[in-house]
């Protein structure tokens, strides 16, 4: 029987302990999303990185076309695309996403030397389930919410609840009090997943700031795509996993 834990925010990451481990990444909003439906839109890859100069770095050693997006503190960085789909789909098909965000593509470079790391959000989350229930049942998995500044996000931890729900369809997983509790929040929330994620601190700063309506109700889009984003250690690109689901 498979294990499920959960890591409440990046800064619990440590790298040493990721070793060995599987792994899911959740930052509903966005960068999972934006992994998610960049995958989805045809993107040869998405390469997290830590911040503006990591990505200019590993811009200077592409040889493919490649876009370069990020945001820092919720702002877009100068020079850089906006890190959300609606921005990104009318270029990214056939080109590389060198994606900085403030939270979640750090806490995938955090958790990089897990043996499997994966993205996930409501997007892609039964896929996700499918998929790890065939590959890694028998092993322990890392829920990891990005979170932000140092907090506990609260749409990262439904993001986790969701996928606990739908792997819990599948088979009974060992459940640590947190994957409980996840999946408890997930199946007894009364607001709609579009009315949660945007009451979420986040949501309501990014609304607050101007952004779109509609880009909280994309994210919040439970089961849209099947892409499987895998994360190379080697190359450090997030690549959709070609999977036939049973």
């Amino acid at each position: 029987m498979g294990r499920i834990h959960v890591v409440f925010k990046k800064e619990d990451i440590d790298p040493v302990q990721m070793k060995g481990k599987t792994a899911v990444v959740f930052d509903v909003l966005f960068a999972t999303t934006t992994i998610t439906a960049a995958l989805a839109d045809n993107a040869l890859s998405v390469i997290p990185v830590y911040d503006h100069l990591h990505a200019k770095e590993k811009a200077k050693s592409m040889k493919e076309p490649y876009l370069l997006a990020g945001e820092d503190q919720g702002r877009r960085i100068d020079g850089f695309h906006h890190p959300l789909r609606t921005y990104l789909q009318p270029h990214i098909e056939n080109k590389h996403l060198i994606l900085s965000t403030t939270n979640g593509t750090v806490a995938l470079q955090r958790s990089s030397q897990a043996d499997y790391l994966y993205a996930a959000s409501l997007l892609n989350n039964p896929a996700m389930a499918a998929y790890l229930y065939e590959r890694h049942f028998e092993k322990t998995i890392l829920l990891v919410c990005s979170g932000s500044s140092g907090r506990y996000t609260m749409e990262d931890f439904y993001g986790v609840g969701s996928l606990v729900h739908h792997l819990m369809s599948f088979a009974d997983w060992e459940l640590s009090d947190a994957a409980k509790t996840a999946w408890y929040f997930y199946q007894g929330n009364a607001s709609t997943p579009v009315d949660l994620l945007a009451n979420s601190r986040i949501g309501s700063l990014l609304l607050n700031a101007g952004m779109a309506h509609e880009e909280i109700e994309f994210a919040a889009r439970e089961g849209l795509f099947e892409a499987i984003p895998v994360y190379d250690r080697k190359t450090g690109q997030i690549k959709e996993e070609k999977h036939v689901f049973n």
